[in-house]
């Protein structure tokens, strides 16, 4: 974060080619020498560390969309950049998704679409991104693997399968309900303790604090990441140009997708797609990239009265 915050976000973006070229051959490299778990190759080992190029390329594609849109001359994106920006976002997206890491990979998506609804778009392109997206769906089942297809019809029924793909999601459920109000306590959690609910420092963090720490703790935990967010926000609306404020907005989506979608994934809402909570869920390279991502907008904040 420290180092995010020194460097001068306008150098970053100076840079952001260079970086989108490391991003693709970082993503290119995981799949000659990335280490399989959980029957996904998304990891490689770097000094005896498991770095996770993908949670990086986050970063970057918050950098480049920064840079493409402020390079705009007009204040309405047309159907070629639209395009081109796409592409340049597309890209890293499918490269994540052959991983597999559909999770991963859709967190890129958000980043996109609130850079291009900030930069303007008529309605007539947003009508028609969104009827393409409609009548793809059929076409991209086709497209996923039998684990992802598996998991999205244990979120229409996980009890179809509740000792095997449905456990998860039953599991965090329960120990959700079991918090009640004030929870059990710390390390009193049935549920977390005796491990009927698996993996929980990961993906299912705020199960576990759930169920430890009851509503009231879970709305704690909500209203930090509110103030977080609204913090973010002021300081795009402080930005001194239109690429930080880009930037801070990025970060801003980001966290929000974050956070919505591992919520809902954690009571049942939303499908189970691999989706960290920032700050709290275990991961190296998901919590370093979090931080980076915090640094610069500390970076647009510092720089905002810089002429």
């Amino acid at each position: 974060m420290w180092v995010a915050t020194s460097i001068d976000y306008h150098t970053l973006l100076g840079q952001a080619p260079i970086l989108y070229g490391l991003s693709i051959a970082a993503l290119l490299a995981t799949f000659v020498f990335g280490r399989t778990a959980f029957g996904a190759r998304r990891w490689i080992n770097v000094l005896g560390f498991n770095f996770q190029a993908s949670e990086f390329v986050k970063l970057v594609i918050i950098l480049v969309v920064a840079r493409f849109l402020s390079e705009l001359k007009t204040d309405e994106i047309s159907l070629r950049d639209l395009f081109r920006l796409g592409v340049l976002v597309g890209i890293p997206t499918v490269l994540v998704m052959r991983q597999p890491d559909l999770g991963t990979s859709l967190t890129y998506v958000p980043i996109l679409a609130a850079g291009i609804l900030l930069a303007g778009l008529r309605w007539s392109y947003l009508v028609a991104i969104i009827l393409v997206a409609v009548l793809a769906l059929p076409a991209a089942w086709y497209l996923l693997s039998d684990y992802q297809k598996g998991r999205l019809e244990t979120f229409i029924d996980p009890s179809r399968d509740p000792r095997g793909r449905g456990y998860q999601v039953i599991q965090s459920k329960i120990a959700v309900g079991d918090g009640g109000m004030w929870g059990r306590g710390v390390t009193r959690g049935t549920q977390t303790q005796l491990q009927f609910l698996p993996v929980p420092h990961t993906d299912f963090i705020l199960s576990a604090f759930a169920e430890e720490h009851g509503f009231v703790g879970v709305i704690v935990v909500l209203g930090l990441y509110f103030l977080l967010l609204m913090q973010v926000v002021q300081n795009a609306q402080a930005a001194p140009d239109r690429a930080g404020m880009y930037i801070c907005m990025g970060v801003a989506t980001l966290l929000l997708f974050h956070l919505l979608v591992n919520a809902g994934m954690v009571v049942g809402n939303m499908p189970v797609t691999g989706i960290p909570l920032p700050l709290m869920s275990y991961g190296g390279s998901n919590m370093f990239s979090i931080f980076m991502m915090l640094g610069l907008v500390n970076n647009v904040r510092l720089r905002r009265f810089v002429n």
